[in-house]
């Protein structure tokens, strides 16, 4: 198993990939979903699904990111089916967490794109002031200067409510998310796709998906350390495995093997 870069994205394809899974990260961590994001993704990849991971950075301008993150998919999208899929038909999933559910909403509600279904994982809407650090100091200092996302957390609704087009949707918020907007999200989708939206509550918190494999060695000697380790590695594989039963079974609704 190896990532490749190949037209601004980092690809993971499987011998006989069964479908596409694309991804986009969180605002801060978006710039390399192959490494923040490796638990998880990689995961996919071993179940026979195609990875492409979008890289992206944050800026107040969402929907030219969306723009941007459109754009380099599909040339990826154009090398992989060249070059490995050839005239053969795999199915398109879209897979966001935080942020990137917002950048996955706004290309499909902005874009005519093909999609068999999208999945969001902690979804997050905030204004700017509450999603940057200090910037509602800085305002506060200079409030003739006005900084708000485009399009703005009520655009946004507003645009899913009127123009997102894919009916098939998973909407995962975790127990612990203290940021988590997924409720609004649902709320906007379940009236326009009322059978086939689907909200998921999982343990966890919204840094889960960004877990990373936990090498906990214990020593020669069992000590209260190695249990305190212990205890934690199999808390963080219980949430993670979770998750990732979650999204299989949603991709593929069949009961899916440990």
């Amino acid at each position: 198993m190896y990532w490749r870069e190949v037209a601004g994205n980092w690809f993971l394809v499987p011998e006989n990939p069964i479908a596409i899974v694309h991804f986009l990260g969180g605002a801060f961590v978006a710039t390399a979903p192959h490494l923040t994001y490796r638990w998880l993704l990689e995961a996919l990849y071993r179940e026979g699904y195609c990875v492409i991971a979008t890289p992206f950075v944050n800026t107040f301008d969402h929907s030219a990111i969306a723009a941007e993150v459109q754009t380099t998919f599909e040339q990826g999208l154009l090398f992989l089916r060249k070059q490995v899929l050839g005239n053969r038909y795999l199915p398109i999933y879209g897979l966001g967490h935080s942020m990137g559910c917002k950048v996955h909403l706004l290309v499909n509600s902005l874009y005519d794109v093909e999609r068999a279904g999208n999945i969001y994982l902690s979804f997050n809407n905030y204004p700017a002031r509450k999603s940057i650090p200090l910037l509602e100091q800085f305002v506060a200092f200079a409030p003739t200067f006005q900084l708000e996302f485009t399009p703005s957390p009520e655009e946004t609704l507003a645009l899913i409510a009127n123009r997102y087009g894919v009916r098939r949707n998973l909407l995962v918020k975790f127990r612990d998310d203290t940021i988590d907007q997924t409720r609004p999200l649902s709320e906007v989708l379940c009236r326009r796709f009322p059978d086939l939206t689907t909200v998921q509550i999982l343990k966890g918190s919204h840094t889960t998906p960004i877990a990373q494999d936990v090498a906990w060695k214990a020593q020669d000697s069992f000590s209260p350390l190695d249990a305190v380790g212990q205890f934690f590695k199999q808390e963080f594989y219980r949430d993670l495995n979770q998750l990732k039963r979650t999204i299989l079974q949603w991709l593929e609704p069949f009961p899916v093997e440990e």
